[in-house]
C-alpha cells in the first residue's frame, strides 16, 4: 500500500472565460472535493497571481483537505492550467479529469499519476 496518491494534470487551451472566473474556480474546487469524497479543511485560498508577467498571470488556488491538498494555477493568456491532487486517501483519477474537463474545457489533458512512499 502506498502512503499517498498524486495526480498531476497539465491542461492546454482551456476556456479563457472559465479559467478567469474566480467563481467558476471556487465551484470547481467544491464539486471536486465532494465528488472524490474528500473533506475540505477550511475554505480554499484563491488569488490572482503573477500580474507583473502577462505570460504567467492567472488564478492560483490551494484547498487543504484532511488527507493533504489540491492545488492549481491557471494562465490567463493562453488558457493553460495545471492541477495537482495529492492525498493519502485513494480517489478516482478518471473522475478528477472529467470534472476538470467539464469546468474548464481544455483542448488536451496530459496527466501523470504516481503512488508515493518514503
Amino acid at each position: 500500500m502506498s502512503w499517498g496518491y498524486h495526480l498531476m494534470l497539465d491542461c492546454r487551451a482551456g476556456s479563457k472565460e472559465k479559467i478567469k472566473s474566480e467563481e467558476n474556480i471556487r465551484s470547481f474546487i467544491k464539486e471536486l472535493v465532494d465528488k472524490i469524497e474528500m473533506v475540505a479543511y477550511g475554505d480554499p485560498m484563491v488569488a490572482h497571481f503573477a500580474t507583473h508577467d502577462p505570460d504567467k498571470a492567472g488564478y492560483s488556488f490551494c484547498q487543504m483537505i484532511e488527507t493533504s491538498n489540491i492545488s492549481g494555477h491557471f494562465v490567463d493568456k493562453n488558457g493553460n492550467f495545471y492541477i495537482d491532487v495529492f492525498s493519502c486517501k485513494p480517489y478516482n483519477v478518471e473522475l478528477v479529469k472529467e470534472i476538470a474537463m467539464g469546468f474548464f474545457r481544455p483542448e488536451h489533458i496530459r496527466w501523470s499519476f504516481i503512488e508515493r512512499d518514503a
